[in-house]
């Protein structure tokens, strides 16, 4: 399969409003990383926002964990899977207009593969890492990774076939 995408460290996706929503999934293994309890985490780390569990950003509008001096984030072992996702983000695949919106903001994608191979290789991606998945408990998904709207994706939220999260 064609490489779509090599990351360029430059933090853009890092950056900006709305926050990473955290599945439960995310807090263990982010407190984990950190060698915490969850509620000492989502202390530390997180906020309510909407009745949900999202990182928090610094002053500079960078998630929590970017780390300017190393162009990268702190926690990248443990990152959630939101972050673990990018660019590959469900809205990012579904057609040419999104291909063509999101590489403009991330200089990674290789414009020249098309809207086709990214969603392939995107779709491919998040099956292999398994990160449509989560929902334990009835716990819904982020919006980024709902792929069963997207052409190819399957029925279910990983692509894979089954529930998409919405009760359909």
């Amino acid at each position: 399969m064609q490489n779509v995408f090599t990351c360029k460290r430059c933090g853009h996706c890092c950056h900006g409003s709305g926050g990473i929503i955290l599945m439960r999934k995310d807090v263990a293994r982010l407190a984990a990383h950190f060698s915490m309890e969850a509620p000492a985490f989502l202390a530390a780390y997180a906020e309510e926002k909407a009745g949900r569990e999202r990182l928090r950003c610094s002053d500079d509008g960078y998630c929590i964990f970017y780390d300017h001096g190393l162009k990268g984030c702190g926690a990248h072992e443990a990152r959630p899977d939101v972050c673990r996702a990018w660019p590959f983000f469900a809205g990012n695949l579904l057609d040419e207009t999104s291909f063509d919106m999101v590489a403009v903001d991330c200089r990674g994608i290789l414009r020249e593969a098309g809207h086709e191979a990214f969603r392939d290789a995107g779709l491919a991606y998040v099956r292999e890492h398994a990160l449509g998945r989560g929902r334990e408990d009835g716990e819904d998904l982020p919006g980024a990774l709902r792929f069963a709207m997207v052409a190819g994706g399957g029925a279910g939220n990983d692509g894979t076939g089954g529930d998409d999260g919405n009760g359909a």
